[in-house]
């Protein structure tokens, strides 16, 4: 079985970045900062969803589903530094060689990972071979569309037509999972400034759980597991989960009934 590696990233707005690019100095305030490039994103586009580049990752959650074992976690600790993190999840791909799947990961999660590592000086040579490594991943890797090694699946169910996109809680819910649970996305930045880091993590790793639910069914749908195959599936997850003490884990299975 080849691993597979679910990956959601959570962010909040780059504020040393942003000093940099507007030439502001530390009399302001991170707030006002955040406020300001809202404010001029606003201007620009009707919204105040800040280009990619300018998003700092926080926080990088997995499921890996390898051999006889399945794992949910956040990389490294929560005082990890932005390019660590970056850099263990390209380690992850550098390791293991795995079937990645996202959310909207092509739309967003891996161009920011992108942006951000290139920022940092991350290295990640699997990633990015197209061939000149491995002759195998000249027609089969992580950039090109058109391949499978990373699975959008947001974008492939609305078959690359982005008005046909559809919400990952959504979607969660309507198959019988729990959907988001936490802070949700639009608080990240409110709940980073008070401190709530842990509560970001938690958050992560339940989205990269609905997330990899929603791929078992896609993978059943498309005729990859057996319908025992994936009963299966879904109880290793349960399990996994179960066996946990954290409470964001207790909320998540009080809202999958099963």
């Amino acid at each position: 079985m080849n691993p597979v590696l679910v990956f959601d990233i959570e962010t909040v707005p780059d504020i040393a970045g942003l000093r940099t690019l507007y030439e502001l100095g530390a009399e302001i305030s991170d707030a006002d900062v955040a406020a300001m490039a809202f404010q001029r994103r606003r201007q620009a586009s009707g919204n105040d969803f800040l280009q990619l580049h300018l998003h700092r990752v926080v926080a990088i959650a997995c499921v890996l589903r390898e051999r006889d074992s399945v794992r949910v976690w956040s990389l490294g600790e929560p005082s990890d530094a932005e390019g660590a993190l970056i850099q263990r999840f390209f380690d992850g791909i550098e390791k293991y060689s795995p079937q990645i799947v996202s959310w909207n990961g092509g739309g967003f999660d891996l161009p920011v990972l992108n942006y951000r590592g290139l920022i940092h000086g991350v290295h990640a040579p699997r990633f990015w071979d197209q061939g000149e490594d491995d002759r195998e991943f000249k027609w089969n890797n992580y950039i090109s569309r058109y391949h499978a090694r990373h699975l959008d699946l947001m974008d492939l169910l609305a078959m690359y037509q982005p008005r046909a996109a559809a919400p990952l809680d959504d979607i969660a819910q309507l198959m019988g999972f729990p959907g988001k649970i936490g802070i949700g996305g639009a608080f990240v930045w409110q709940a980073w400034q008070d401190g709530g880091i842990e509560q970001i993590r938690n958050y992560c790793e339940a989205d990269v759980a609905n997330t990899y639910l929603v791929y078992l069914r896609f993978q059943l749908m498309r005729g990859l597991l057996t319908a025992e195959q994936y009963k299966q599936e879904i109880a290793l997850l349960r399990a996994t989960i179960e066996k946990s003490t954290l409470p964001h884990w207790a909320e998540f299975l009080q809202r999958w009934p099963g």
